[in-house]
């Protein structure tokens, strides 16, 4: 197969042990406690072997908001098993693999510090950095954890949300690529901040190639309104990044 130019480019960029700790995959449930849906997908589970990438997330794995969640932007969710571990520790509780929905368990890599754009080689597939994950309310009735949102927002350890640039496969034990890294620089937990109303590190978002398209939406909601001081609890919950322009700026 005959890779874009942009394949082998930076191939000094591999972080060394960064690899795959598990592949999780659910099908949707209904759940009293998922919103107005009443309806969840939340309960990812680690599965063996080889599993498919397609364009629009793995094979057998399931959204049931398929408005807030899911599509080409947001195909696969992945998060790190150093953010859950330091979660098992604020939370005095175990977290298995795909606990917090996650697609993609991730071992060796600062996922809180990888830039929006950014490229990965995923076992065969390739794949890029478009968002992080915005708490909502099913997010908190799965946990079960006191004022979860805004716990989980505070802490800016959010994972991040990619989109499939080539279809492939993927499975526990692969390593993790970085094949490239865009010029202007915004991570994961700094676009978190972005989305939460911080206008400098919107514009420079919406100067980042290989953004979400819902960037582009959500600039619109937060450069014209005023701008929270940093450190001001967040907005109310949300499923992922907002489907409409008006959804970054309801109030809880």
């Amino acid at each position: 197969m005959v890779r874009p130019a942009w394949a082998g480019r930076l191939a000094s960029l591999y972080v060394t042990n960064a690899r795959v700790i598990s592949v999780n995959v659910g099908r949707g449930k209904d759940a009293a406690w998922a919103g107005q849906l009443r309806r969840t997908a939340i309960d990812k589970r680690p599965v063996p072997g080889p599993v498919e990438v397609g364009w629009l997330g793995l094979a057998g794995d399931e959204q049931s908001d398929t408005e807030n969640h899911g599509g080409r932007e947001q195909a696969l969710y992945a998060y790190g098993r150093e953010d859950l571990d330091w979660w098992v520790e604020q939370l005095s509780r175990e977290l298995a693999g795909g606990m917090f929905g996650e697609n993609i368990t991730t071992g060796g890599v600062d996922v809180t510090g990888t830039l929006i754009g950014e490229i990965w080689q995923l076992g065969t597939a390739v794949v890029q950095v478009t968002s992080p994950r915005i708490p909502c309310v099913v997010f908190a009735g799965w946990l079960d954890e006191h004022h979860w949102v805004k716990r989980f927002a505070s802490a800016g350890r959010p994972g991040a949300y990619l989109r499939v640039l080539e279809q492939g496969a993927v499975q526990a034990g692969d390593r993790l690529e970085v094949i490239s890294r865009p010029d202007e620089r915004v991570t994961i937990a700094e676009s978190m901040i972005a989305y939460y109303g911080d206008a400098e590190l919107m514009r420079r978002l919406l100067r980042v190639a290989g953004r979400s398209t819902k960037w582009d939406e959500i600039a619109v909601a937060v450069l014209g309104r005023a701008v929270p001081a940093r450190g001001s609890d967040p907005p109310g919950p949300q499923h992922g990044l907002p489907a409409s322009s008006q959804a970054a700026s309801r109030a809880r």
